[in-house]
């Protein structure tokens, strides 16, 4: 079963990817990111309340002490994520983020050692990954303005070169592949319905305090047409969490499944192309492809 949980959870974090640059890819709005905490943070909460009220979900606050690393890793690199969007085109920095999955593996290699069974394929599409990673990275900041300008001119929304483009995709990364190594081994002692709904209380709890900053504090308007596509993103992340948490419940197979779960950058590849209409330059497509080619063998592989 892990396969469909990784295949679900695939579908749902690319729908979940589009939703959240639409509602995150507004630079004039500069608390995008934090309502997107909040529109996600409120969803989950409704699923974990559901879950304690009607799923029979055993929950100790042990168990939320025990997941709150993992749920503040994974939160973090979110909230990087959400500030990101408004940087770069949605088809750049799906692939690096989802890169996680790729070093996820190289972790669990690292700290279970190679085993004999390792093909040479699997080791060389890790290598694809940081040739692809750096290759956006430099083409991003040494293209030359005027030909980004020209690259651009046909999208709906127009992005400054910045360092920040590149440093923020790579920052989620690194630390959601934290999480998700972490979140493998930390499932080994807790249950994953348990697991799951300590990770949505927590978001619920940020949630309700980036909540009373944005409505509070700024006291900034609650505009439903701008905060719906943050909640339907919302929805979509919860729902790819849960099937999330059931694909790394199977220890044995993490090094597997998550690649296969990083590879939503391919989907949310599609959607920036097709409903952004965001315009990639030859170098730009040369890099990702070698990233998605990457992450597919890697899903591929039983490592």
């Amino acid at each position: 079963m892990w396969f469909w949980f990784a295949l679900c959870t695939l579908l749902a974090w690319s729908g979940s990817d589009f939703m959240s640059k639409l509602g995150c890819g507004e630079k004039e709005d500069k608390t995008s990111h934090w309502k997107m905490i909040t529109a996600v943070g409120f969803v989950m909460g409704l699923h974990a309340i559901y879950q304690l009220l009607f799923a029979d979900v055993e929950f100790t606050l042990s168990v939320m002490l025990t997941y709150l690393p993992v749920s503040a890793l994974y939160i973090g690199s979110m909230a990087i994520g959400y500030f990101g969007m408004r940087y770069i085109e949605l088809s750049i920095s799906s692939p690096i983020m989802a890169c996680s999955g790729a070093v996820v593996a190289v972790l669990t290699i690292c700290v279970d050692g190679i085993s004999e069974d390792v093909p040479p394929l699997a080791l060389a599409a890790v290598a694809l990954v940081c040739v692809g990673v750096f290759g956006l990275s430099l083409t991003e900041s040494r293209e030359d303005e005027a030909l980004r300008a020209e690259r651009l001119k046909e999208g709906n929304r127009q992005y400054a070169k910045s360092v920040l483009a590149i440093a923020l995709p790579l920052l989620y990364c690194a630390i959601d592949a934290l999480g998700t190594f972490a979140d493998s081994r930390v499932l080994m002692t807790l249950d994953e319905d348990s697991a799951n709904v300590a990770y949505e209380l927590t978001f619920l709890f940020v949630g309700l305090c980036a909540a009373v900053y944005i409505y509070g504090v700024k006291k900034e308007p609650f505009l439903p047409k701008k905060e719906a596509p943050r909640y339907l993103g919302g929805v979509f992340e919860t729902i790819g969490q849960f099937f999330y948490v059931m694909a790394l419940a199977d220890t044995e197979h993490v090094a597997f499944s998550a690649p296969i779960m990083g590879s939503y950058c391919v989907a949310s590849m599609l959607w920036g192309r097709v409903f952004l209409r965001e315009k990639l330059s030859k170098k730009h497509y040369f890099y990702v492809l070698l990233v998605l080619v990457a992450v597919v063998i890697l899903g591929i592989l039983d490592l």
